[in-house]
C-alpha cells in the first residue's frame, strides 16, 4: 500500500510516456493486462472514463494473447480523478495514434508493451526503491487504487466490486474490513494522544475551565452539572 505522495513521486520517476500508465493502474485500479490493452476508443475525449473490454495475457512460453477480462465483471467502465484524467488526455494528445484502435502504451517495437519490457524501459527496480518501496510490484498499484476505493465514504461493496471487476464480493470485503481496521487504529491513536494531552498542564487547563461552572452551580444551590445547567 502506497502513500498518494508516493503514487505521484512514481509517476514523476518513471520515464513520461508510462506516466498515465501508473495513473491507471493506481486511480483506474487496472491490472497491467488490462491497462496494457487498452485502445483510443476505450477512453473518452477528456480522459476521464476508460472501457475496459480486453486484457494481454502473457503465457508461460513467452507468446503473448489478446483476450476477454479474467471475468465477466472485468468487462467493465471507470471514472478516473481529474487529476489522473489530465495526465491520460496528455497522453492520448501526445502518444497515441490517431486511428481508434491504437493502443494505449506500446513496447520498443510498436506491439503490445510486456511486463519485461516496461520493467526495462521504466527502470522499475531502481524507480521504485527511489520511493522507498524497493520490493513493490506494479499490481501493487491496483491495489493501492483499491484501498483508497474502499476508504472513500459511501463506497458500497457492489460499487468496489463493479470498480476492481469481481464477480465474488470476498475481494471487496476484505479491503473495506482493512480499511475499518485502520480506521479503528487512527481512533485509537487519536485516543492515546487526547489522553496523554489531559495529563499536566493540560489537566490543570480544563480544571480551570470547569470551575466557573462550579462556583456557579453553588451560588444558585444548583448541580453544576445537573439538568438545570
Amino acid at each position: 500500500m502506497l502513500s498518494l505522495e508516493q503514487v505521484l513521486q512514481l509517476a514523476e520517476i518513471v520515464p513520461e510516456r508510462f506516466r498515465a500508465l501508473i495513473m491507471l493502474a493506481t486511480f483506474g485500479s487496472l491490472r497491467f493486462g488490462e491497462a496494457t490493452a487498452l485502445r483510443r476508443a476505450d477512453v473518452n475525449q477528456d480522459g476521464s472514463v476508460i472501457r475496459v473490454r480486453a486484457t494481454y495475457v502473457e503465457r508461460s512460453d513467452g507468446t503473448i494473447e489478446l483476450g476477454p477480462p479474467k471475468s465477466r465483471a472485468g468487462m467493465r467502465t471507470i471514472g478516473l480523478p481529474p487529476f489522473a484524467a489530465e495526465v491520460v488526455r496528455e497522453h492520448l494528445k501526445t502518444r497515441v495514434g490517431e486511428p481508434s484502435d491504437s493502443l494505449l502504451f506500446t513496447g520498443s517495437t510498436g506491439g503490445p508493451l510486456r511486463r519485461s519490457g516496461f520493467n526495462r524501459a521504466a527502470k522499475w527496480p531502481e524507480a521504485v526503491a527511489t520511493i522507498g518501496v524497493p520490493n513493490l510490484h506494479f499490481h501493487d498499484l491496483r491495489h493501492t487504487g483499491n484501498t483508497i476505493a474502499a476508504s472513500t465514504p459511501g463506497t458500497s461493496t457492489r460499487d468496489l466490486m463493479n470498480r476492481m471487476g469481481h464477480d465474488s464480493m470476498r475481494a471487496a470485503l476484505i479491503y473495506q474490513h482493512a480499511t475499518r481496521d485502520a480506521d479503528r487504529r487512527i481512533a485509537e491513536g487519536m485516543e492515546q494522544q487526547i489522553r496523554r494531552a489531559t495529563t499536566g498542564e493540560a489537566s490543570a487547563i480544563a480544571r480551570s475551565l470547569h470551575e466557573p461552572s462550579q462556583r456557579a452551580g453553588r451560588e444558585t444551590g444548583r448541580d453544576a452539572a445537573g439538568p438545570e445547567l
